[in-house]
């Protein structure tokens, strides 16, 4: 009679079967984390597959309470229908979160500790949950931040992993932790701009770290077909009807970019100073080109002049 009682249909039954799944459930997850802990060495990887083991154990357990309970007496399939659509027009953002944190995870597109720029802001990644990437914030000169020179603003912005998807990403360490810097300076024609070449090469040979560069370059050729690119510094030379101009072309490595900008500066505008060669900042000089207005345009030039 306790047997006939005990089936699937009863509510001993289901309370058995429950807690079997639940159990189940508990163990599957706990074999694969081990699993998981022996094979996969890398700890972010692995803290993510241990994540992702958790929430299918969960829904798994879900589902399967969903079919054992049997809630709405049998009209389950036309509820679960309505109420995924509207779940899914509701939560589309959600969605796009988590489809966007499965794109970052498994398509590798950053991890935590890398730096990189997405959906205008640019910052180190400090963590990767399902919903959101968390960044600690660094200033540019071209953004709206009161720190410039790719330093930290001490602020944490969150962005949703949907922006994958909507914005481009921009990685700085990935895979080749170098970028590249110029110095530029602007010389006029009389001026000895030849002198101001040579010293821009010497002090870009000195602070560029073309070594590292190389390697790391080679290292990301063996992974991509990435063409030959020259790590090597130059001095790039133009010419207009005002000044000469030189731009300093180095590679350093990115987190260190201000710094090394910083010592290649004084440096620079130090032995230009000794040397006697007259120099210009270019951003002076197309500041003023923007600026700049004749004489005879201005109104008060004429009232000067007076009649005759």
């Amino acid at each position: 009679m306790i047997l006939a009682d005990f089936t699937f249909d009863s509510t001993a039954g289901r309370w058995a079967i429950t807690g079997a799944v639940v159990l189940g459930a508990v163990l599957v997850a706990w074999t694969v984390g081990r699993v998981v802990a022996t094979t996969v060495d890398d700890p972010t990887q692995r803290y993510n597959a241990r994540r992702l083991v958790r929430g299918a154990m969960w829904i798994t357990v879900a589902v399967a309470l969903v079919f054992v309970w049997k809630p709405l007496d049998g009209n389950l399939a036309p509820a679960l229908g309505l109420a995924t659509a509207g779940l899914a027009f509701a939560m589309q953002e959600v969605i796009g979160a988590i489809a966007g944190w499965f794109n970052i995870t498994f398509g590798r597109v950053f991890r935590v500790g890398d730096r990189i720029e997405m959906d205008g802001v640019s910052g180190d990644v400090i963590d990767i949950s399902l919903l959101k990437t968390r960044m600690m914030e660094i200033g540019s000169a071209g953004g709206g931040s009161w720190v410039q020179g790719r330093q930290f603003t001490g602020r944490v912005v969150s962005i949703s992993n949907k922006a994958t998807f909507t914005s481009p990403v921009f990685n700085y360490s990935s895979y080749f932790e170098y970028i590249w810097e110029e110095l530029s300076v602007a010389v006029p024609h009389h001026g000895d701009w030849s002198t101001a070449v040579v010293i821009l090469e010497e002090e870009a040979n000195r602070l560029s770290d073309s070594a590292g560069a190389r390697e790391a370059m080679r290292e990301v050729r063996s992974r991509f077909p990435v063409p030959a690119t020259e790590v090597e510094p130059r001095v790039f030379v133009s010419a207009d009807e005002d000044y000469m101009r030189l731009a300093a072309r180095f590679v350093v490595p990115t987190r260190s970019a201000r710094s090394v900008i910083d010592e290649i500066t004084r440096s620079v505008h130090t032995r230009l100073e000794d040397a006697g060669v007259e120099v210009v900042s270019t951003d002076v000089v197309q500041q003023a080109q923007e600026t700049w207005e004749p004489v005879r345009a201005r109104p008060e030039a004429h009232d000067e002049a007076g009649p005759g």
